[in-house]
């Protein structure tokens, strides 16, 4: 029997915060428990997806390094023994600018604009020396297939060099911003130095492509009943093979 290789995608924590990217972290502790009793083991990203693993791998992904991670998440999973991957938009990390783009940015100015607080680089030291793994988001978050060359080239260098240099430590895997990628966005991936990189397919999941595999993505309605199915891997495979019929 091969290996299960669940990645998940997770944003922010908030025990009151309703956006679609948030979930609370009794929710989050629920589901992540409910993998580990059945027998799922924590690796990072990069790991997860190029090292062949055996058994039930559980990959726990966090895109746009939103400090709820740092402060709600990270106790979480200590307690369980998991590390995790946080994929991080470096120009709002270096600036500590209020993590807003688009499906986020109507946030400010609300009660909630605290929420979109990014983590500090010397957050992120402490999760990478804690067997954490730091990735790329890109620099600035934009929507990679709608940029010309020169600039998809300087997003994915640029964002690699802000992490190495901030965290003195090789950055070999990306996120692709709103899970938006074809094949030429691929390929400069490729070309930037990046080993893994992950997607983020809505509806049906792509074949695994180490610089192209498909996460799931877990969100605020995902209540017990979903997150269930979402994990389920009889209901990835049929995904999958829909996706490739």
């Amino acid at each position: 029997m091969g290996a299960d290789v669940l990645v998940l995608c997770y944003h922010a924590l908030s025990p009151t915060w309703t956006a679609a990217l948030s979930t609370t972290p009794e929710r989050f502790e629920r589901q992540i428990m409910s993998l580990v009793r059945r027998g799922y083991r924590g690796v990072t990203f990069t790991d997860a997806v190029t090292a062949a693993p055996r058994g039930r791998v559980l990959c726990v992904t966090f895109d746009d390094a939103f400090r709820s991670v740092y402060e709600l998440a990270r106790p979480i999973l200590e307690k369980l023994g998991l590390p995790a991957t946080v994929f991080v938009p470096t120009d709002f990390i270096s600036e500590q600018r209020t993590l807003a783009w688009q499906g986020v940015a109507h946030w400010v100015g609300s009660a909630h604009e605290h929420e979109l607080a990014p983590m500090s680089w010397e957050q992120m030291r402490t999760l990478a020396e804690s067997g954490w793994e730091i990735g790329s988001h890109t620099g600035s978050h934009p929507r990679l297939t709608a940029l010309e060359q020169p600039s998809l080239e300087d997003e994915l260098r640029r964002s690699k060099a802000a992490c190495e240099r901030s965290l003195r430590r090789v950055c070999s895997s990306l996120a692709y911003p709103y899970g938006d990628v074809d094949e030429r966005v691929v390929e400069a991936a490729a070309r930037a130095g990046y080993s893994a990189a992950a997607a983020l397919p809505e509806g049906r999941l792509e074949p695994q492509r180490a610089l192209r595999w498909p996460r799931v993505g877990i969100y605020h309605r995902d209540a017990r009943v979903r997150f269930a199915l979402k994990a389920s891997p009889a209901v990835r495979r049929l995904r999958t093979r829909a996706s490739v019929a």
